[in-house]
């Protein structure tokens, strides 16, 4: 608790809805949040699950989208008050890979936040955001943060092959590319770098198959559910719960309209999304 005090003391500074050096966004009780979970975090034996244990910290936090998308210009938004599925993973990302790497301070937690949502960390304007999952899974398994589990097979026995453009196919639905259509250059460049990835995952009909899923996916694991929606990869992400033997999604619910561990199992989710394909499993790195 000490420690803790000492870390408000220090931020009273930069506290309220602000623009800290770097441009970050945030409001006081986001940085109270965050520096009240890690000093949690710092008392906890290694040995714990942190992403649950972060995750579940956020259950009953309000389901918001868009809530990157406040400012004209680039910067990095802290919410802790609103979330949807990526802020969700993002969010519980960052603070587990402080827990991981014992790094328990504000700025900590920030340089874990900006280093996964944008290419090497640089945060210069809207197309320097990672915006489709899969280029998200691939950079940072590069900067070593996490890791895409893809065997054995089965479970992992259907391949997704990476086609995206619904960014450029759709700029009307993007704040950003209807107030700035210069960036959708940009955004087609991106797009044909992430398509053509080939990756494998557990399809849908296999996660009934609690067994082998036991084998494939650990508490805590970052579920990346594919889908057959033209021009995107992911349709909804969420963390993998297993309860009484049976994998369950903790996820930032649209139609709960908060963080929630889904009553339901993941396979009676999915299974009510008809656009759902199946399941591609992400582990943060110790």
């Amino acid at each position: 608790m000490k420690r803790y005090l000492f870390l408000l003391t220090t931020l009273l500074p930069l506290l309220g809805y602000a623009q800290e050096e770097g441009g970050v966004c945030y409001q006081q009780s986001d940085s109270i949040t965050i520096c009240r979970l890690l000093d949690e975090a710092h008392s906890l034996p290694r040995t714990t699950n942190f992403p649950l244990f972060f995750a579940r910290k956020f259950l009953g936090v309000p389901y918001v989208a868009y809530t990157l998308e406040v400012n004209d210009d680039e910067r990095l938004v802290v919410n802790t008050r609103q979330l949807d599925c990526t802020t969700l993973v993002e969010t519980v990302t960052a603070l587990t890979l402080c827990a991981y790497r014992h790094l328990f301070t504000w700025r900590d937690y920030l340089n874990a936040l900006s280093a996964m949502r944008y290419r090497n960390g640089r945060i210069e304007d809207y197309t320097s955001r990672i915006h489709y999952f899969t280029e998200w899974i691939t950079l940072n398994t590069e900067a070593g943060i996490v890791k895409e589990i893809q065997e054995p097979d089965p479970p992992f026995s259907a391949i997704q092959n990476v086609k995206v453009n619904y960014m450029s196919q759709h700029p009307q639905s993007y704040k950003a590319l209807r107030e700035h259509p210069e960036y959708l250059d940009a955004i087609r460049e991106m797009e044909q770098r992430v398509s053509g990835g080939r990756f494998r995952y557990i399809p849908k009909l296999m996660v009934k198959n609690q067994t082998l899923l036991r084998q494939a996916v650990n508490d805590g694991d970052i579920i990346a559910i594919t889908c057959k929606k033209a021009g995107l990869d992911i349709a909804h992400l969420g963390f993998a719960v297993w309860k009484d033997g049976k994998l369950h999604l903790l996820n930032a619910s649209m139609l709960h309209k908060k963080v929630v561990e889904e009553p339901m199992t993941l396979y009676q989710y999915l299974q009510q999304h008809s656009t759902h394909t199946g399941i591609r499993i992400i582990r943060i790195l110790k």
